[in-house]
């Protein structure tokens, strides 16, 4: 069963991944992709998903710019540190793209959803002020979408931005609180699950063998490799937001995921932006809890590292060479 879909990405190089995955996967519907800051500002979000999705011949997904800056702070930054200059790891050959929709990324969820009832999975991979914006200005939302899977928040795992914290939830803690709090079934891929599934460089040599789109998705991976690897002692990268593209489609083999209550630390103290979830459970085999509608992955199958890359890598332009 093809699941329709609209990705919302700070488009740096694990978000070229999950869009390639997206755009190329037979059983997922890409309807559309957001832009929002994040890894990168907006613009260069912007151009990095239009030029992926060319890449991979998807030119007809639209692509809609969005947030520029945290729903209600004023302070922004970004991770040019991690995905390089220009979000694809100082490699991007300033080739030129196609335009943007002539609309907000907030409201291209809203007319693509309002257009599929019951049908959409939104999938947001960084900060969540598009989403978050899109729930204010329609509140019905939470009733006309499939679900939401989230690449982000922390439940046993440490934090990435802060000891407790995960970047896309800290960067716009507010928005997360908005979204986590709205009554829609959300799939929660965060730090516990991502960080285990790696791509070594065993892995990596599939996209190397593969034709033009792969090998550009290897070599954007260098730089981030480099710096994630810091944490692993080697080369290492990983593929965060990928994991929520799988989870909405279904393509995920799932072992542990309880359905519990998360709320987000607005405060300004040390634990600003942490995904408080309620792990009580653990013990008892997780209980139901009320109110509860957040699904939080805890252990996957790593076997969808080698899916997801064999699929990038088989991926040939017309006239291209196998």
């Amino acid at each position: 069963m093809t699941v329709k879909m609209i990705l919302d990405c700070d488009t740096g190089v694990d978000d070229t991944m999950a869009i390639m995955y997206a755009a190329l996967h037979p059983d997922i519907d890409l309807l559309a992709v957001g832009s929002v800051w994040g890894n990168v500002d907006v613009p260069t979000a912007t151009r990095n998903t239009i030029h992926t999705l060319e890449l991979v011949g998807r030119g007809d997904v639209p692509v809609a710019q969005g947030a520029a800056g945290p729903l209600l702070r004023k302070d922004t930054y970004f991770a040019y540190f991690v995905h390089g200059d220009d979000g694809q790891g100082n490699v991007y050959d300033g080739a030129p793209v196609g335009p943007a929709a002539d609309t907000t990324a907030a409201q291209q969820i809203i007319d693509i959803v309002h257009a599929n009832p019951g049908e959409v999975w939104l999938v947001p991979v960084g900060p969540l002020t598009n989403i978050a914006t899109a729930l204010a200005l329609d509140p019905e939302l939470p009733g006309l979408v499939a679900g939401v899977s989230i690449m982000g928040g922390n439940a046993l795992a440490p934090g990435n931005a802060t000891p407790v914290a995960e970047a896309n939830i800290a960067h716009d803690a507010e928005a997360a609180a908005a979204v986590f709090r709205a009554p829609w079934p959300i799939i929660m891929a965060g730090l516990d699950v991502t960080m285990k599934v790696v791509i070594t460089p065993e892995r990596r040599a599939v996209l190397d063998a593969g034709g033009k789109a792969a090998q550009y998705m290897s070599r954007i991976m260098q730089h981030y490799g480099d710096f994630i690897g810091q944490s692993f002692g080697g080369w290492i990268a990983t593929m965060h937001d990928t994991i929520a593209v799988a989870a909405a489609a279904g393509t995920l083999t799932i072992n542990t995921a309880p359905v519990v209550n998360v709320e987000i630390d607005c405060s300004d103290g040390p634990s600003h932006g942490a995904t408080v979830c309620d792990m009580r459970g653990l013990y008892a085999g997780f209980p139901p809890q009320e109110g509860a509608h957040c699904t939080v992955l805890l252990d996957i199958e790593e076997s969808i590292a080698d899916e997801v890359l064999a699929l990038i890598a088989a991926y040939r332009r017309p006239g291209e060479e196998s």
